[in-house]
Protein backbone atom coordinates (compact mmCIF):
# COMPACT_ATOMS: atom_id res chain seq x y z
CA UNK A 1 0.00 0.00 0.00
CA UNK A 2 2.54 2.26 1.11
CA UNK A 3 4.63 1.51 -2.28
CA UNK A 4 1.39 2.57 -4.61
CA UNK A 5 1.17 5.60 -2.32
CA UNK A 6 4.86 6.47 -3.29
CA UNK A 7 4.04 5.67 -6.98
CA UNK A 8 1.13 7.88 -7.06
CA UNK A 9 3.07 10.64 -5.61
CA UNK A 10 5.88 10.52 -8.18
CA UNK A 11 3.68 10.53 -10.73
CA UNK A 12 1.92 13.63 -9.85
CA UNK A 13 5.19 15.47 -9.03
CA UNK A 14 6.46 14.23 -12.94
CA UNK A 15 2.95 15.71 -14.29
CA UNK A 16 3.24 19.01 -12.24
CA UNK A 17 7.02 19.15 -13.40
CA UNK A 18 6.61 18.96 -16.79
CA UNK A 19 3.37 21.42 -16.79
CA UNK A 20 5.97 23.72 -14.93
CA UNK A 21 8.37 23.36 -17.70
CA UNK A 22 5.96 24.05 -20.04
CA UNK A 23 4.30 26.87 -19.07
CA UNK A 24 8.24 28.24 -18.24
CA UNK A 25 8.60 27.81 -21.96
CA UNK A 26 5.47 29.70 -22.96
CA UNK A 27 6.57 32.49 -21.11
CA UNK A 28 10.24 32.05 -22.57
CA UNK A 29 8.31 32.23 -26.10
CA UNK A 30 6.22 35.18 -25.19
CA UNK A 31 9.36 37.10 -23.64
CA UNK A 32 11.06 35.86 -27.18
CA UNK A 33 8.30 37.36 -29.39
CA UNK A 34 8.24 40.78 -27.38
CA UNK A 35 11.71 41.57 -27.68
CA UNK A 36 11.35 40.64 -31.98
CA UNK A 37 8.18 43.14 -32.16
CA UNK A 38 10.37 46.06 -30.65
CA UNK A 39 12.79 45.04 -32.56
CA UNK A 40 10.70 45.50 -35.46
CA UNK A 41 8.85 48.57 -33.93
CA UNK A 42 12.16 50.44 -34.16
CA UNK A 43 13.06 49.00 -37.84
CA UNK A 44 9.55 50.44 -38.86
CA UNK A 45 10.15 53.41 -36.95
CA UNK A 46 13.25 53.74 -39.69
CA UNK A 47 11.30 52.89 -42.70
CA UNK A 48 13.18 49.74 -43.11
CA UNK A 49 10.27 48.04 -43.91
CA UNK A 50 11.41 44.80 -45.20
CA UNK A 51 13.58 44.20 -41.90
CA UNK A 52 10.57 44.86 -39.74
CA UNK A 53 8.43 42.23 -42.02
CA UNK A 54 10.96 39.90 -40.91
CA UNK A 55 11.16 40.57 -37.51
CA UNK A 56 7.25 40.83 -36.98
CA UNK A 57 7.21 37.15 -39.15
CA UNK A 58 9.50 35.76 -36.54
CA UNK A 59 7.79 36.76 -33.45
CA UNK A 60 4.67 35.20 -34.60
CA UNK A 61 6.75 32.24 -34.98
CA UNK A 62 7.20 32.23 -31.16
CA UNK A 63 3.54 33.03 -30.51
CA UNK A 64 1.80 32.92 -32.84
CA UNK A 65 -1.84 34.35 -31.32
CA UNK A 66 0.57 37.90 -31.05
CA UNK A 67 -2.10 40.14 -32.07
CA UNK A 68 0.32 43.22 -32.24
CA UNK A 69 2.95 41.59 -34.31
CA UNK A 70 0.13 40.53 -36.65
CA UNK A 71 -1.59 43.92 -36.43
CA UNK A 72 1.89 45.35 -37.48
CA UNK A 73 2.82 42.70 -40.17
CA UNK A 74 -0.18 43.93 -41.84
CA UNK A 75 1.56 47.92 -41.67
CA UNK A 76 5.01 46.46 -42.48
CA UNK A 77 3.65 44.97 -45.58
CA UNK A 78 1.09 47.99 -46.53
CA UNK A 79 4.54 50.46 -46.74
CA UNK A 80 5.97 48.07 -48.62
CA UNK A 81 2.91 47.73 -51.15
CA UNK A 82 2.41 44.68 -50.71
CA UNK A 83 -1.66 45.47 -50.42
CA UNK A 84 -2.59 41.08 -51.07
CA UNK A 85 -0.69 39.90 -48.27
CA UNK A 86 -1.41 42.74 -45.95
CA UNK A 87 -5.06 42.36 -46.26
CA UNK A 88 -5.24 38.86 -44.68
CA UNK A 89 -3.23 40.38 -41.80
CA UNK A 90 -5.75 42.94 -40.88
CA UNK A 91 -8.59 40.51 -41.11
CA UNK A 92 -7.05 38.55 -38.50
CA UNK A 93 -7.23 41.85 -36.47
CA UNK A 94 -10.88 42.38 -36.70
CA UNK A 95 -11.63 38.71 -36.18
CA UNK A 96 -9.75 38.60 -32.95
CA UNK A 97 -10.61 42.40 -32.03
CA UNK A 98 -12.10 42.56 -28.15
CA UNK A 99 -13.99 45.73 -29.14
CA UNK A 100 -15.69 47.88 -31.81
CA UNK A 101 -12.46 50.43 -31.91
CA UNK A 102 -10.27 47.36 -32.73
CA UNK A 103 -12.56 46.21 -34.89
CA UNK A 104 -13.21 49.62 -36.90
CA UNK A 105 -9.42 49.81 -37.29
CA UNK A 106 -8.91 46.94 -38.71
CA UNK A 107 -11.83 47.64 -41.27
CA UNK A 108 -10.26 51.19 -41.87
CA UNK A 109 -6.87 49.43 -42.72
CA UNK A 110 -8.64 47.07 -45.12
CA UNK A 111 -10.19 50.15 -47.16
CA UNK A 112 -6.92 51.54 -47.72
CA UNK A 113 -5.23 48.30 -48.85
CA UNK A 114 -7.95 47.65 -51.42
CA UNK A 115 -8.19 51.00 -52.05
CA UNK A 116 -4.34 51.00 -53.17
CA UNK A 117 -4.32 48.17 -54.81
CA UNK A 118 -7.73 49.49 -57.07
CA UNK A 119 -10.29 47.68 -55.30
CA UNK A 120 -12.64 50.18 -55.04
CA UNK A 121 -15.81 47.89 -54.55
CA UNK A 122 -13.88 46.11 -51.96
CA UNK A 123 -12.57 49.33 -50.15
CA UNK A 124 -16.11 51.04 -50.17
CA UNK A 125 -17.75 47.91 -48.19
CA UNK A 126 -14.34 48.17 -45.82
CA UNK A 127 -14.60 51.41 -44.64
CA UNK A 128 -18.86 51.46 -44.37
CA UNK A 129 -17.75 48.42 -41.75
CA UNK A 130 -15.25 50.25 -40.25
CA UNK A 131 -18.41 53.57 -39.73
CA UNK A 132 -20.33 51.29 -38.58
CA UNK A 133 -18.15 49.69 -35.45
CA UNK A 134 -16.66 53.73 -34.91
CA UNK A 135 -19.23 56.09 -36.56
CA UNK A 136 -17.40 59.13 -35.22
CA UNK A 137 -13.65 58.53 -37.58
CA UNK A 138 -13.94 61.46 -39.70
CA UNK A 139 -10.91 59.75 -41.54
CA UNK A 140 -12.95 56.81 -42.55
CA UNK A 141 -15.88 58.90 -43.46
CA UNK A 142 -13.10 60.98 -45.68
CA UNK A 143 -11.43 57.68 -47.00
CA UNK A 144 -15.22 56.03 -48.02
CA UNK A 145 -16.00 59.15 -50.21
CA UNK A 146 -12.95 59.00 -52.20
CA UNK A 147 -13.60 55.77 -52.93
CA UNK A 148 -16.99 55.70 -53.55
CA UNK A 149 -16.08 58.73 -56.17
CA UNK A 150 -13.07 56.18 -57.47
CA UNK A 151 -16.10 53.22 -57.59
CA UNK A 152 -18.32 55.66 -60.12
CA UNK A 153 -15.59 57.49 -62.07
CA UNK A 154 -14.49 53.29 -62.87
CA UNK A 155 -17.86 52.08 -63.78
CA UNK A 156 -18.44 55.25 -66.36
CA UNK A 157 -15.66 54.32 -67.89
CA UNK A 158 -16.49 50.76 -68.42
CA UNK A 159 -19.94 52.46 -69.72
CA UNK A 160 -18.95 54.47 -71.59
CA UNK A 161 -16.02 51.74 -73.06
CA UNK A 162 -19.29 49.42 -73.56
CA UNK A 163 -21.25 52.19 -75.84
CA UNK A 164 -17.92 52.75 -77.65
CA UNK A 165 -18.06 48.98 -78.81
CA UNK A 166 -21.84 48.76 -79.57
CA UNK A 167 -20.89 51.88 -82.03
CA UNK A 168 -17.86 50.13 -83.48
CA UNK A 169 -20.29 47.20 -83.77
CA UNK A 170 -22.84 49.36 -85.64
CA UNK A 171 -20.44 51.24 -88.09
CA UNK A 172 -19.10 48.05 -89.45
CA UNK A 173 -22.43 47.30 -90.09
CA UNK A 174 -23.25 50.38 -91.74
CA UNK A 175 -20.39 49.43 -93.66
CA UNK A 176 -21.21 45.86 -95.02
CA UNK A 177 -25.03 47.51 -95.98
CA UNK A 178 -23.06 50.56 -97.96
CA UNK A 179 -20.85 47.54 -99.76
CA UNK A 180 -23.84 45.27 -100.35
CA UNK A 181 -25.80 48.23 -101.93
CA UNK A 182 -22.66 49.36 -104.15
CA UNK A 183 -22.38 45.90 -105.43
CA UNK A 184 -25.86 45.79 -106.59
CA UNK A 185 -25.61 49.16 -107.79
CA UNK A 186 -22.43 47.69 -110.23
CA UNK A 187 -24.67 44.96 -110.96
CA UNK A 188 -27.75 47.17 -112.30
CA UNK A 189 -25.09 49.48 -114.04
CA UNK A 190 -23.60 46.43 -115.79
CA UNK A 191 -26.96 44.68 -117.14
CA UNK A 192 -28.08 48.14 -118.08
CA UNK A 193 -25.21 48.79 -120.60
CA UNK A 194 -26.05 45.47 -121.66
CA UNK A 195 -29.61 46.21 -122.50
CA UNK A 196 -28.23 49.79 -124.05
CA UNK A 197 -25.71 48.09 -126.15
CA UNK A 198 -27.11 45.77 -128.43
CA UNK A 199 -23.61 45.05 -130.51
CA UNK A 200 -22.35 43.45 -127.16
CA UNK A 201 -26.02 40.98 -127.55
CA UNK A 202 -25.36 40.32 -131.24
CA UNK A 203 -21.31 39.66 -130.47
CA UNK A 204 -22.89 37.11 -128.02
CA UNK A 205 -24.59 35.25 -130.46
CA UNK A 206 -22.16 35.26 -133.01
CA UNK A 207 -19.98 33.93 -130.00
CA UNK A 208 -22.35 31.13 -129.32
CA UNK A 209 -22.11 30.13 -133.42
CA UNK A 210 -18.87 29.61 -133.01
CA UNK A 211 -18.61 27.64 -129.83
CA UNK A 212 -20.89 25.12 -131.54
CA UNK A 213 -19.97 24.50 -135.35
CA UNK A 214 -21.87 21.21 -135.40
CA UNK A 215 -25.79 23.21 -134.86
CA UNK A 216 -24.61 25.81 -137.84
CA UNK A 217 -23.94 22.73 -139.89
CA UNK A 218 -27.52 21.31 -138.93
CA UNK A 219 -29.00 23.96 -140.01
CA UNK A 220 -26.56 24.61 -143.49
CA UNK A 221 -26.57 20.86 -144.57
CA UNK A 222 -29.98 19.52 -145.95
CA UNK A 223 -30.49 16.38 -147.19
CA UNK A 224 -31.89 14.67 -149.94
CA UNK A 225 -34.45 12.57 -149.53
CA UNK A 226 -34.42 9.26 -148.64
CA UNK A 227 -30.55 9.33 -148.05
CA UNK A 228 -28.17 9.94 -144.66
CA UNK A 229 -26.01 12.64 -145.17
CA UNK A 230 -22.22 12.22 -143.67
CA UNK A 231 -22.87 14.65 -140.80
CA UNK A 232 -25.91 12.64 -139.68
CA UNK A 233 -23.96 9.06 -140.43
CA UNK A 234 -21.32 10.05 -137.42
CA UNK A 235 -24.01 10.74 -135.15
CA UNK A 236 -25.47 7.87 -135.30
CA UNK A 237 -22.43 6.32 -135.32
CA UNK A 238 -21.77 8.38 -131.68
CA UNK A 239 -25.02 7.94 -130.16
CA UNK A 240 -24.36 4.32 -130.72
CA UNK A 241 -20.79 4.28 -128.92
CA UNK A 242 -22.58 6.17 -126.09
CA UNK A 243 -25.30 3.68 -125.51
CA UNK A 244 -22.80 1.11 -125.29
CA UNK A 245 -21.00 2.66 -122.87
CA UNK A 246 -23.94 2.80 -120.39
CA UNK A 247 -25.19 -0.37 -120.64
CA UNK A 248 -21.55 -1.25 -120.09
CA UNK A 249 -21.55 0.70 -116.86
CA UNK A 250 -24.72 -0.34 -115.60
CA UNK A 251 -23.78 -4.37 -115.55
CA UNK A 252 -20.28 -3.34 -114.17
CA UNK A 253 -22.45 -1.33 -110.88
CA UNK A 254 -24.76 -4.54 -110.75
CA UNK A 255 -21.41 -6.86 -110.31
CA UNK A 256 -20.49 -4.05 -107.46
CA UNK A 257 -23.25 -4.66 -105.87
CA UNK A 258 -23.09 -8.26 -105.61
CA UNK A 259 -19.26 -8.47 -104.56
CA UNK A 260 -19.19 -6.48 -101.16
CA UNK A 261 -16.46 -6.61 -98.82
CA UNK A 262 -17.06 -7.24 -95.06
CA UNK A 263 -15.39 -4.98 -92.88
CA UNK A 264 -14.54 -6.50 -89.11
CA UNK A 265 -14.27 -4.01 -86.68
CA UNK A 266 -12.90 -4.25 -83.59
CA UNK A 267 -14.96 -3.23 -80.84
Amino acid sequence: MKNLISTCFIFILLVSSSSIYAQKDSITLQREARKLVREGNVLYNQNKYTDATVAYKKALEKNSSYKKATYNLGNSLYQEKNYKEAIPQYNITVENAKDAFEKAEGYHNIGNAMLQGKNYKGAVDAFKNALRNNPNDDETRYNLAVAQKLLEDEENKNKDKNKDKGKDKNKDKEKNKDKDKNKDKDKKEGDDKDKKDPKKNDDKGDDKKKQDPKKNEKKEQKPQPGKMSPQQIKQLLESLKNEEKKTQKKLNAKKAKGSKVKQEKDW
